[in-house]
């Protein structure tokens, strides 16, 4: 795009009274002031053929400017003027089937007391005629505070008189005292048919009515202080369906509710009583100004400086942010609409141009004078505004306007918008951490020189892009070429990102689910591979909300997830995604109980439950294996997220749990996904759920199966085992193995304790012959205490060795023959080797075998 120009259509010579025109338009600041009023004191009818001007002093009254299209008619003509005799304040100048093919121009002028002016333009004359005078209000004391026309009907806000009993009240209570009504309108040749007045909302405070197509916006009128809650949201109301939904600017729509006949149902504060205690909680920003747009939309400027479109379902879309250097109130002159796809805005005497589907400045021109922007249905499309020197559009230089509607031709190429995305990016980065409350603009960051990063990014960029278009990279650049050369890669991801945006929003609908297709999983991988902030998670919560499809899609190619040959999950992620899936970027997470869902201070969820609900979603028997999977991960990793459990940690197979349906649901899914994480107390909570589910043959695989972990978990599952044996038979055909699980510790003493505990209470006393074959008997539980006993009884192994010994005592050793001269008992033993030597040295008698022979 090259530019815009100011074009100006008119000097107000070919209207009548040109000059009367010209110099009111000079004071139309001040009257503005001076009247304090919510709105430009002019109006411009639809065709731009008629200019209305109100006026408050020296007298009040209306004066009608009209442009003069034949010199011969316009000698005498009639104007719509009532300034000399009116005396009561005009609220609304209305246009009545202002879309129709009909020439002739039908007004109606609103009175504060409920009087309605048809005036009828007519061509051959070039004047005014009055139709007629009708009563808007059914009663003639009250007074019309806001009025507009919608379709058929003309809606406006009625303050009623309120009754001698209130006066004691207090005076909030008086506050209550409007109502929003309704009547229809058929035009005739020389009148107007009025349909029967209706009260679709009764007992309301003080609203300001506008009408955008087929929808109508209540707002609290700020000149009337709003009591409580009132001033916080606003009422989107439907004529035709009488529908009413309450929406605020913080949170979007909160109710949506159909009126009825009833006074009771159209009563305000029943309407409100629904939501007013979200209402107690929340602070809106103040709305400076509105205009109603002919897309059938509200915009509204909130004392931020942000410009915000109001769409009939309450969704408010933000579009723009002025980078104004002082704050806005609802004292600032605001002039906005939208022309096609393009925002204007007149604010301190500067033009701001907008494209809505980006969101890019396109161009600010700085105006003379004040102006009011206005729409001509003979050029839709194009931007008109009134000024105190004449009637200016907006072209854009070097295109004809015919050809392309302004601001739809290249707006959104990649290279037009990247420049700008990494300022406003930079702006909203270092404003986070900014520790002044200025607030931070893009001309502050390019002009400053100290934000160094983002101008060399641009740079970058607009290098990259001016080489791209050469489809060659700078020659004998030094290391300005290198540089590019290594970020060649980014650069052409960023560049293909955008431009898959930018296809989005011209693609037809076969190709939309492609591009959707393509965009989510370039997102979400873009994402999973970084370090995420928490706007970046509320980000792709709302990624994976949106788009659940192709956000599973996309998972499954970032986490490479797959089955092997034999059905199990494998997941061949990068170290970088799993860092990223098991990263607690949320707030600290407490421990919560089944059903209860996870969530962070800011209402995301964090990656981690994203995933196991998508997996939950498309293929719930992959989630215990991702859960296994991420344990491993996360025990085995150097940054070990959730490996090991402290109190502010939560293991992952419980916040795994979070994101299963309530209890009664899933509950297989509930049993593997304890059982996958190796806890006893998690092994024993699915034990507990398999015997309420009476899955007898699992309860016997899983007892089998954990029992070998440990010891202490062996007996808890064989006391567990136990006690539901003794309450009824079903568990009788694994009863032998259940024998082999009882733990070594264990007693019959023990073992009896633990069945008579468990015994269920009989309804009646227990006959002597009682036939109730339910109940456990001792014979069941034979072999058990047989092995048992036999265990007690067996000897203890733990002096086996001298159990086992040959003999004891042990048998004497042989006697030696010894000298007869040797003593009987010797003192002291001497060595071996001298009795070797004396006993074979020494001769004894042969019947002297032993010195006992010679005692005797």
């Amino acid at each position: 795009m090259k530019g815009f120009t100011l074009e100006q259509m008119t000097d107000f010579t070919d209207f009548t009274r040109g000059g009367d025109l010209t110099e009111f338009l000079k004071q139309t600041n001040n009257v503005f002031n001076m009247n304090n009023c919510r709105s430009h004191p002019v109006r411009v009818s639809p065709d731009a053929q008629h200019i209305h001007a109100f006026l408050q002093k020296p007298k009040r009254g209306l004066v009608t400017f009209d442009r003069i299209q034949r010199v011969a008619v316009a000698q005498s003509p009639s104007y719509m003027d009532t300034g000399s005799a009116l005396s009561i304040p005009i609220v609304e100048l209305l246009y009545l089937d202002s879309g129709s093919k009909d020439s002739a121009a039908l007004v109606a002028v609103i009175l504060e007391n409920g009087k309605a002016e048809f005036w009828k333009y007519v061509e051959r004359k070039a004047g005014w005629d009055l139709l007629q005078t009708s009563d808007l209000c059914n009663s003639t004391s009250a007074k019309v505070v806001s009025v507009c026309s919608s379709g058929k009907f003309i809606i406006w806000c009625e303050e009623r008189p309120a009754s001698e009993s209130a006066s004691v009240f207090s005076a909030a209570r008086n506050n209550f005292r409007y109502c929003i009504c309704k009547r229809t309108y058929e035009r005739e040749e020389r009148a107007v048919r009025l349909g029967g007045v209706k009260t679709p909302l009764h007992n309301s405070p003080c609203y300001r009515v506008l009408a955008a197509r087929e929808d109508v916006y209540l707002l609290p009128d700020n000149q009337e202080a709003a009591p409580g809650n009132g001033s916080k949201f606003f009422l989107i109301w439907s004529p035709k369906q009488d529908r009413m939904t309450i929406s605020t600017v913080c949170k979007g729509a909160l109710l949506s509710k159909t009126l009825h006949s009833t006074s009771k149902d159209s009563d305000y504060k029943t309407l409100i009583s629904e939501c007013i205690g979200m209402l107690a909680t929340i602070s809106p920003p103040e709305i400076c100004s509105v205009a109603p747009t002919s897309c059938g939309g509200l915009l509204l400027v909130l004392s931020s400086g942000c410009i915000s479109l109001l769409q009939s379902d309450g969704v408010l879309r933000q579009i723009y942010t002025l980078a104004l250097s002082c704050p806005l109130d609802c004292s600032n002159q605001i002039s906005m609409q939208i022309y096609g796809s393009t925002l204007a805005c007149i604010v301190y005497r500067t033009l701001y141009l907008v494209d809505t589907s980006t969101g890019r400045l396109l161009e600010n021109i700085a105006l003379k004078t004040d102006g009011m922007l206005f729409l001509n249905s003979r050029e839709k499309n194009g931007i008109h505004f009134l000024s105190g020197t004449g009637m200016y559009v907006v072209k854009e230089s070097g295109v004809d306007p015919t050809s392309k509607q302004l601001g739809c031709s290249d707006t959104a190429r990649p290279d037009a918008v990247l420049v700008e995305a990494v300022f406003e990016e930079a702006c909203r980065y270092y404003q986070r951490r900014s520790l002044s409350s200025t607030q931070l603009t893009v001309e502050k960051l390019k002009s400053g020189g100290m934000f160094q990063a983002p101008i060399a990014l641009s740079s970058i960029l607009g290098v990259y892009m001016k080489t791209k278009k050469a489809s060659e990279l700078p020659q004998g650049g030094g290391g300005y070429s290198k540089l590019l050369a290594s970020l060649g890669a980014e650069l052409e991801s960023l560049m293909a990102l955008e431009q898959l945006k930018a296809s989005v929003v011209s693609a037809s609908d076969r190709k939309l689910s492609v591009s959707c297709e393509t965009l989510v999983g370039q997102e979400v991988n873009r994402l999973l591979f970084s370090d995420l902030d928490r706007d970046n998670l509320l980000y792709l919560n709302v990624i994976f909300k949106t788009f659940p499809r192709e956000s599973w899609q996309a998972l499954q190619a970032s986490l490479r997830l797959g089955s092997n040959g034999e059905g199990f999950l494998t997941a061949k992620a990068a170290p970088e995604v799993w860092k990223t899936v098991l990263s607690p970027v949320q707030a600290t997470l407490a421990p919560l109980s089944s059903g209860q869902q996870q969530a962070s201070s800011n209402g995301a969820a964090p990656v981690f439950e994203l995933i196991c609900r998508s997996l939950f979603t498309f293929q719930p028997k992959w989630l215990p294996r991702f859960v296994e999977l991420a344990q491993q991960q996360a025990g085995a990793s150097s940054w070990n997220y959730g490996g090991k459990e402290s109190p502010e940690s939560v293991p992952l197979y419980k916040r795994a749990l979070c994101v299963l349906p309530r209890e009664g649901q899933a509950q297989e899914l509930q049993v593997e996904l304890l059982l996958c994480s190796q806890r006893p107390n998690a092994v024993m909570q699915a034990m507990r759920i398999l015997l309420e589910l009476r899955r007898w043959e699992r309860v016997a695989e899983v007892a089998q199966r954990f029992s070998q972990q440990s010891p202490l978990l062996n007996k808890e599952i064989f006391t567990t085992l136990l006690c539901e044996i003794s309450q009824h038979r079903d568990l009788d055909p694994y009863l032998d193995l259940l024998w082999t699980l009882c733990p070594e510790d264990m007693t019959v003493t023990s073992i009896l304790n633990i069945v008579l505990k468990s015994l269920p209470l009989c309804g009646r006393e227990p006959g002597p012959f009682r036939t109730d074959r339910s109940q456990m008997s001792i014979g069941m539980l034979k072999p058990l205490l047989i092995k048992v006993l036999q265990r007690e009884t067996k000897p203890s192994q733990r002096y086996a060795d001298i159990l086992q010994s040959p003999s004891f005592p042990p048998p004497t050793p042989p006697r030696q023959p010894r000298s007869v001269t040797e003593p009987a008992m010797a003192t002291a033993s001497p060595p071996l080797s001298s009795i070797s030597s004396s006993v074979n040295d020494t001769s004894v008698d042969e019947g002297c075998s032993s010195p006992r022979h010679e005692n005797k």
